[in-house]
């Protein structure tokens, strides 16, 4: 493995990050205040995204995408992972399950969403089925062309922002070794369909601005064409488009560590305390290793498995692995930059608070630490027969 980076690869970074300081890093106050995104500066952002070149990066090229691959991909998400999750949401980057898509579905959902001109997200969680997909409520009963679905969603991020949903629901049952299961499918929903609801969700300490929704469907009845991929088969569909998701959430946490970082130590080494800068003791100095050391750690394991997914080698494991450390990392280094602030670190005048209120979401969404841990010691045991 080489992780040195080719020019164009040197070139994407300091495109993104010269983007993400001039068009985001000047409007997160705002977000932060407001705890919304004027929809004039969402549309702006979107607009400068396309005149870069970069909307839809993560879209491979015969799908009408900017075809980054896998390592690519991952130093754009990095760079994006520095600015407010709620503005950075806004240099598209449609979900990559829209290229399941088969006949008019291509022409309705996946080239507007790859051309910005619609906005898609995904629907999942339900309030009595969070990491237990299968335990999900919310069903769809076919009935001739038809299908009939009744239930609830919750945490659904950026679904009042968007044209339609991918939603995911149980649409029958199957036998297996441990008994009955449900099966999943999936289904591309537009806003506007009659029986389906989109309402504000929880008010989240996280992500400010970038809002979850509660969907609702009652007898919401949709055409078997909106069916993505086969039915029942919702979840194939899933792994073979979603897989890399935790590591993009891995890669942002290193983004976000590493301007908590660069906020540190700018801190410790100007401000004084006893006539001297306070990095100069040993109490913030170590720490300042310890953070330095955990985020190039964490940053290496992102881009191996970046780099492994390009290849075609990674599995289930390395995502998990890349997503519980840099999420825990990020929780640790958000705390000492806190720590080494003193008390300005709380004060909401400064960003230093936010990146630590923002840190701690990530160990939830996409898979808690502890399904990551139950992941990889599942593939470990299994490796021995177990």
């Amino acid at each position: 493995m080489d992780f040195g980076l080719s020019q164009e690869q040197q070139m994407i970074v300091d495109t993104v990050r010269g983007f993400v300081e001039t068009e985001m890093y000047p409007h997160e106050d705002l977000v932060e205040k407001k705890d919304d995104v004027p929809a004039e500066l969402a549309k702006q952002i979107r607009d400068k995204t396309k005149e870069l070149g970069f909307y839809a990066c993560n879209v491979p090229e015969e799908y009408g995408g900017g075809g980054l691959d896998a390592f690519s991909f991952a130093l754009v998400e990095r760079e994006l992972g520095r600015a407010s999750q709620a503005l950075s949401i806004h240099f598209g980057r449609p979900s990559n399950i829209l290229c399941a898509c088969v006949d008019d579905q291509v022409e309705t959902y996946l080239k507007p969403a790859v051309a910005g001109d619609r906005i898609d997200c995904l629907a999942m969680t339900e309030p009595d089925a969070g990491s237990d997909v299968r335990s999900m409520k919310t069903t769809a009963v076919q009935d001739g062309d038809d299908w009939v679905i009744n239930g609830t969603k919750h945490f659904i991020t950026h679904a009042d922002i968007a044209d339609f949903v991918i939603t995911f629901v149980a649409t029958g049952e199957e036998q297996t070794a441990r008994g009955p299961k449900k099966t999943i499918t999936a289904f591309l929903i537009d806003k506007g369909t009659p029986g389906f609801t989109e309402r504000l969700g929880y008010d989240c300490v996280s992500h400010r601005g970038y809002n979850n929704s509660i969907l609702e469907f009652d007898n919401c009845r949709v055409n078997k064409r909106q069916v993505l991929g086969e039915v029942g088969k919702g979840f194939e569909v899933m792994n073979e488009w979603l897989g890399n998701t935790r590591l993009t959430v891995a890669i942002m946490a290193v983004g976000r560590a590493m301007r908590a970082f660069d906020l540190a130590t700018d801190w410790a080494a100007s401000r004084k305390q006893f006539g001297q800068q306070i990095g100069k003791f040993q109490g913030v100095s170590f720490k300042l290793a310890d953070m330095a050391t955990e985020i190039k750690s964490a940053d290496l394991m992102c881009l191996e498995t970046a780099w492994k997914e390009t290849q075609g080698l990674a599995t289930d494991r390395d995502f998990a692995m890349a997503k519980l450390y840099a999420t825990e990392m990020l929780a640790r280094v958000t705390d000492n930059t806190v720590q080494i602030y003193g008390g300005m670190g709380l004060m909401e005048e400064l960003p230093v608070v936010r990146f630590w209120r923002d840190a701690r979401v990530e160990r939830i969404w996409d898979g808690t630490s502890e399904i990551q841990r139950h992941i990889i010691s599942r593939s470990i045991l299994r490796e021995l027969g177990a």
